[in-house]
Order: C-alpha cells, then sequence, then structure tokens
C-alpha cells in the first residue's frame, strides 16, 4: 500500500504505542484520526505533532466498551474522511489480578475493550475500506487492500500469573487476527504485532527495566519506534495477511511463562 494521502485510525493514539504508531504511519504519509477514551489532552498533543507533518489528524474520543460508540466513531469517519485504509487496534486495558478474585463483571470488562472492541471495529472498518478499493477499481487503478493491525502481548501466548482475565482476551485477539484475515480477504488484511519489553509501566525504575531487558536474547529493551516501524512495514506489504510478528528481542524463544 502506498500510504501517501491514506487515511488511517489508531485507538488509544494518545499515549504510548498507540501514540508512537500513529506518528509513524504520519511520518510514512497517513492522514490519522487519533482515538481516545479519557486521555484529551495527550490525543490533542499527538494531533498537533502530525499536522506539524503537514497530515490531516483529528481527535475522536469514544468509548470503545459501547458498542454504539463504536458505531458513532465509524460513521463520524465515513462523514469526515470518507475512505478508511489503515486500522490500528491499539487500546486496551491491563488488569492484573488472582484467577480466584476475578469477578464476572471484571471479567467480562477487559474482554469487551480488548477483545470485543476490536473485534467491533473490524466488522465496521470494513465497509468502509472495500469502498476505497471499489472506487480505486473503477478509476482503473488496482486497490490495495486495507489493513487492520492488532496489538497483542505476550500474555496471550504463554502464561502470565495474576492476568488471566487479560490473557484470554489477548489469546482471542490473536485468533480473530488469522480468522478475519482469512475471512475478510482479499479486500482486507489483518495482522498482529506483540511487543516485548518496549516501554516501562508507569511506576517501574530505570534499572529495574533494564534488568528485564537484559533477560531477552537481544540483552536491551526495545523501544516504541521498533514497533512504529513494524507497523509501516505492515502497511507497505500488501502479500502479508494473518500473520502475528514479535517484536521482543527474541522474548518469545525463552521457556516458560511469566510471574
Amino acid at each position: 500500500m502506498k500510504l501517501a494521502g491514506t487515511v488511517a485510525l489508531v485507538t488509544g493514539a494518545g499515549v504510548r504505542l498507540g501514540r508512537a504508531i500513529a506518528i509513524g504511519l504520519a511520518e510514512a504519509g497517513c492522514h490519522v484520526i487519533v482515538h481516545y477514551r479519557s486521555s484529551r489532552d495527550e490525543a490533542e498533543q499527538t494531533v498537533g505533532e502530525i499536522r506539524d507533518l503537514g497530515r490531516r489528524a483529528e481527535a475522536a474520543q469514544a468509548d470503545l466498551v459501547n458498542p454504539d460508540e463504536i458505531q458513532r466513531l465509524f460513521r463520524d469517519i465515513d462523514t469526515s474522511f470518507g475512505r478508511l485504509d489503515v486500522l490500528v487496534n491499539s487500546a486496551a486495558s491491563f488488569e492484573r489480578r488472582g484467577i480466584e478474585k476475578i469477578t464476572a463483571q471484571e471479567w467480562d470488562d477487559v474482554q469487551a475493550l480488548n477483545l470485543r472492541a476490536p473485534f467491533l471495529c473490524t466488522r465496521h472498518a470494513a465497509p468502509l475500506m472495500r469502498g476505497v478499493e471499489d472506487r480505486m477499481t473503477q478509476t482503473g487503478d488496482i486497490g490495495a487492500p486495507g489493513l487492520v493491525l492488532n496489538m497483542g502481548d505476550h500474555s496471550g501466548i504463554t502464561t502470565w500469573k495474576g492476568f488471566a482475565h487479560h490473557g484470554v482476551s489477548k489469546a482471542g485477539l490473536l485468533h480473530l487476527t488469522r480468522v478475519s484475515a482469512r475471512e475478510l480477504a482479499p479486500s482486507l488484511r489483518v495482522n498482529a504485532i506483540v511487543p516485548g519489553p518496549i516501554l516501562p509501566p508507569a511506576g517501574e525504575s530505570e534499572d529495574s527495566w533494564k534488568k528485564k531487558g537484559l533477560r531477552v536474547p537481544l540483552a536491551h529493551p526495545g523501544e516504541a519506534h521498533h514497533i512504529s516501524s513494524t507497523a509501516v512495514f505492515l502497511a507497505h506489504n500488501d502479500y502479508i495477511t494473518g500473520e502475528t510478528i514479535m517484536v521482543d528481542g527474541g522474548e518469545h524463544l525463552l521457556a516458560g511463562g511469566r510471574d
């Protein structure tokens, strides 16, 4: 996909990896819808940085736990931009609780944001992405398939104690990546990225974070640009779908789970 002039929606784009991906896509030529739930100031800052690059950018608020707000988000995108080429499902919670203490409501809340929301976003994105392809075909151009990019993590692959509801949601997201890649082809491609130690959790000391990085085979933590550059690569390469790319310094090679 040639990214110049295309439109991307990045959920959770005001902070952390969502923000890095949004800016990376803008640097590559995309106009970007910067979704946020409560991080308005951070989202507006991201919008400002993207506009400074000469791209169009808009902040879009929505609570992705609410299906009606997801529908409204995509309706507004259709009205304002008239197209969608890239969807990055980055917004997620990261809740820790022992499996015997997780309530039914807590379980449902995590699944709603981490798994159901990416599914609903993909479902609403599909007709917008097909519309771009149809218009390009009518003008004699070869329409590149749209891209859905899901952000996973290692909890969906291995076992993290204390993160059962989170891990199950991420495991489901990785399988959703595969089944939607098969069902939505050839109009859409669907891939996933699994980051390793890229950004330290809030409150983690620098020394502690460096020690975590030393545990992976490449012996150092990664940086946000390692994720954003992978997102741009997957947007450019039209012949990859149903794939999960580990950007983790080799962490997935280590045996065992996480305590």
